[in-house]
């Protein structure tokens, strides 16, 4: 009895053994994404080239931009702070991410940025307003969150923008009307705002020329150069000015949908 015990044993054993494989070299990744210790990523198309996107069960969590050479993985947790591992975007938020890069408007997609501080929110949340194919500057953003003096703080809580892109930090330029730098670099910022309908050229050549604002003689209102309001100006009735006490000192009156007077 105790022989045949010990010889179906064995063979289970054998059996068992038979079935025996190498867990896949992905598991550690699905487990850590699964227990919500590290984000899943996914490329999407961009306006000016590919996107990493990384995500969570919170919303969106990083964007970079998917060049060749570079690690996903490490470019992301740059920007958030977490381990990014590969995954997929569920169909519904790739829809909604689409839709955001194609209109240029953050609108109702979830991003998470819980890990930033109230300043940096703020921040973001302000540059998300800003709409397509127009630039703000810092001091402008500094003033509409109520913190005029904070231009330079500005521009760090943008540097580190988790989610740049999708909350258009390219949309935010120096206080002296040049385009300025971004964290991916000058070429990209020219792109995306091109892409826009921006003519980049014509910005950074009123910059050379210190002039701040435009104005409708007509209308005796004046705007930031990219304002849709400024950019419909004829050039028969457009009036340029280096300053807002130059524009108002003419009698002209600030925009109340650029609000040039927080520039």
């Amino acid at each position: 009895m105790t022989a045949n015990i010990s010889a179906a044993d064995a063979a289970v054993t054998a059996a068992l053994a038979a079935l025996r494989t190498r867990a896949p070299s992905t598991i550690t990744d699905r487990v850590l994404a699964d227990a919500g210790l590290a984000d899943r990523y996914d490329v999407v198309d961009g306006p000016t080239g590919p996107l990493w996107v990384s995500f969570a069960e919170r919303g969106i969590t990083g964007v970079a931009p998917a060049r060749p050479g570079e690690d996903p993985a490490q470019l992301l947790a740059g920007r958030h702070g977490r381990r990014a591992v590969p995954g997929r975007l569920p169909a519904r938020l790739r829809s909604s991410v689409e839709r955001v890069l194609r209109t240029g408007r953050l609108g109702g997609l979830r991003v998470d940025l819980s890990h930033l501080t109230d300043f940096q929110r703020a921040v973001l949340a302000k540059t998300a307003q800003i709409p397509p194919g127009q630039i703000r500057p810092y001091g402008w953003v500094a003033r509409e969150i109520g913190q005029p003096a904070a231009v330079r703080a500005v521009g760090s809580a943008l540097n580190r923008n988790p989610v740049p892109v999708l909350v258009p930090c390219h949309r935010v330029g120096r206080s002296d009307g040049a385009i300025g730098e971004y964290a991916f670099g000058r070429p990209m910022k020219r792109a995306l705002l091109a892409a826009e309908g921006v003519d980049t050229d014509q910005v950074e050549a009123m910059a050379e020329r210190r002039v701040r604002f435009v104005g409708s003689d007509t209308t005796d209102i004046y705007c930031l150069p990219t304002c849709h309001h400024g950019r419909r100006v004829t050039e028969r009735h457009r009036v340029e000015f280096h300053s807002r006490e130059e524009a108002e000192a003419e009698g002209y009156r600030a925009c109340k949908v650029c609000r040039p007077a927080a520039a």
